[in-house]
């Protein structure tokens, strides 16, 4: 079964309230329900006093609807009195100054107080719920490093020094990694260690990505501390909602995923970006990269319009069906809303919800009911495994690196160019698995790596030993330069893919603002070029001054490619890897034995496929028919 889930902020409503709730839950076919994610000041109004009088009596009445609990921790935002008891709980801004409540996650990620306090809650919780019958899911805090990620005060620079001593073992070593022989850095303690806070020039760049590693590892410390508590009361299921999203990138999610029972992530369209479609595609493939192929929730996501981003636009008619659609195609098992009705009070409360502030008698309701009867549908999809063709591979690290202070060019952004390559790869209709660095990439016929700007020895080994097996590989621009360390690798880019690549690369030559550069055939390219010499590579495509632009280089028994600048990636990759011609707004994913056909145009298109095709329960013989901004599943017959 493919669940339909969403946020139940019970507290913003009276108890009349709570029982329409119900019966509009399941005449809606909602069937778990997140409750308690911003519970604390209702739980624990004073410092020791515990009331669970109303959450008790909201898990009874979801219980007796038949609803499955997502039950929240309840940590994500401190109470009042917490704040005011203990001000140095509060985050520090890189600038020094104290962030206050008022907001949401006014807390320090390494803040032992705080820690304190929380975990005594998440023990009443646990030990009160830990065994319910409907308790389904534990979900840890609330979308953690959201604004509360990168904390400066006292208290963390503590542990940043403690997580650096154990880290590197002796200043010495600290002093290699970081370089500080330049700019008079060198440290003689590990206590002479401040986190990089601002400063009058540009901050040690080793320094930064080490402070983002450490502010990463200590969000996931504070996510395992309350699974601890959760395991002593409960044997169900723990996890946290992620964020893999387009501008949410300070936590690197490769080394969280381990730790999650389930890998569940919040996304919502950005209009601010120029094809939000593409990158909510991107974002379901990279949550079931984190997820191992399996299965995924999501645990977020929006019926309508958010309330966050500079034009906060409405869904058009049909949108809301197709955008979860993608994600079931791309491996969801739960599509989740927040929230369930709308708030109305609060800095969130022009977010929309299953019910709006209009109420049921309206088009978002009505589109609500359109996809729970269409999950139903679906069921026969629950527990399949997406089918990818390629690889391409993804580094949080790299884009901590690449998206620095002191650049070639500020205009060269990491998940730009990641979005680029993922665009090609969606044009020409391959469907990708998007990997960590040092992944096992024998399985794909093709593996594209772009802007792979910070990469270990292992990492590049990984590439290398997948094209010298027989495999194509095409890495992009920037990529291969520096090591963990963010040091430059000497001798000529691309550093670690000299040699797989057959190019050396002697000098950047980054582009201004609107400048081209015409290709050998044709084509134009933007934002950066490199004065490339051949050592084993030949030239595939040149720059008008004859210089390499795009190169390919037999290694072992496969093909390793390099693009030198910004330009049409999909004709590249046509030429690299081979794909078949495919149909403009068209989006076809395999899942198991189910064929996705999403159309994104207006006018109806025909897919070639055979089978039964699920929504609308009729036989396909030669081509399924999809309507202008549907979606068409079948069940293919062997």
């Amino acid at each position: 079964m493919l669940r339909l889930g969403c946020d139940y902020n019970y507290e913003q409503w009276s108890p009349e309230v709570w029982a329409e709730d119900m019966a509009l839950m399941r005449r809606a076919g909602v069937d778990l329900v997140a409750i308690n994610v911003f519970g604390w000041a209702e739980l624990e109004a004073r410092p020791g006093e515990y009331d669970f009088t109303a959450l008790d009596h909201i898990v009874d009445l979801l219980h007796g609807a038949g609803i499955k609990l997502n039950l929240g921790t309840g940590t994500a935002s401190a109470p009042p009195w917490l704040t005011r008891r203990h001000p140095e709980v509060l985050p520090v801004a890189a600038d020094g100054t104290t962030r206050f409540p008022g907001g949401r996650q006014a807390w320090c990620p390494s803040s032992p107080v705080f820690r304190e306090h929380a975990l005594r809650l998440v023990e009443q919780v646990a030990r009160r719920y830990g065994d319910h019958p409907a308790l389904d899911l534990w979900h840890v805090s609330n979308e953690l490093g959201c604004h509360n990620a990168l904390c400066y005060c006292d208290g963390s620079a503590a542990a940043f020094r403690g997580w650096l001593e154990q880290r590197y073992g002796d200043v010495e070593a600290l002093n290699k990694a970081w370089g500080t022989a330049f700019w008079s850095q060198r440290y003689a303690a590990f206590d002479e260690v401040q986190p990089p806070r601002l400063a009058l020039s540009a901050r040690n760049p080793a320094q930064l990505v080490d402070f983002q590693r450490f502010s990463s590892d200590a969000l996931l410390d504070h996510y395992r501390a309350e699974a601890e508590v959760i395991r002593r009361h409960s044997t169900r299921k723990i996890t946290t909602n992620l964020m893999v999203t387009a501008h949410i990138r300070n936590q690197n999610y490769w080394s969280w995923a381990a730790d999650l029972d389930v890998i569940a992530n919040d996304h919502y369209r950005d209009h601010r970006l120029a094809d939000p479609a593409a990158e909510l595609s991107f974002a379901a493939d990279l949550t079931r990269g984190l997820a191992g192929g399996r299965p995924w929730m999501l645990m977020e996501t929006a019926a309508g319009a958010v309330n966050w981003q500079p034009y906060n636009l409405a869904r058009e008619p049909g949108e809301l069906l197709r955008d979860a659609l993608i994600h079931v195609a791309r491996g969801a098992d739960a599509i989740c809303f927040f929230q369930w009705r709308a708030s109305a009070q609060g800095a969130e409360k022009f977010h929309s919800a299953i019910v709006p502030h209009a109420g049921v008698d309206t088009a978002a309701w009505r589109e609500v009911l359109e996809l729970s009867a269409t999950l139903r549908k679906l069921a026969p999809v629950e527990g399949t495994r997406v089918e990818a063709e390629v690889a391409l591979v993804f580094s949080w690290e790299s884009w901590w690196a690449t998206d620095t202070e002191a650049r070639p060019s500020q205009d060269l952004r990491y998940l730009d160019q990641v979005h680029a390559a993922y665009g090609a790869l969606r044009e020409l209709g391959l469907t990708t698995d998007i990997v960590a660095p040092g992944s096992d990439l024998s399985r794909y016929r093709a593996v594209l790596v772009p802007c792979l700007h910070m990469v270990s020895d292992r990492e590049a080994a990984a590439v290398a030993d997948y094209v010298e097996g027989g495999g194509r590989a095409v890495i992009t621009f920037y990529s291969g330069v520096v090591d963990p360390d963010d040091r430059v690798r000497l001798g000529g880019y691309p550093g670690a893919f000299r040699e797989l690549l057959g190019v050396v690369s002697e000098e950047f030559a980054p582009l201004r603002p609107g400048q081209e550069v015409v290709l050998s055939d044709g084509g134009r390219a933007t934002l950066w070029t490199e004065r490339l010499r051949l050592t084993t590579a030949r030239t595939e495509l040149a720059y008008e001054d004859g210089r390499p632009a795009v190169t390919s280089n037999r290694f072992g028994a496969g093909q390793a490619w390099y693009v030198s600048t910004a330009l049409d990636l999909a004709g590249v990759l046509r030429r690299a890897v081979g794909a078949p011609a495919t149909r403009p707004d068209t989006e076809v994913v395999r899942r198991g034995d189910f064929v996705f056909v999403v159309n994104h145009g207006t006018k109806d298109i025909d897919h070639p496929v055979e089978g039964h095709e699920l929504i609308t329960g009729q036989a396909v013989t030669g081509a399924v028919t999809v309507p202008g901004g549907a979606v068409r599943v079948v069940r293919e017959e062997a």
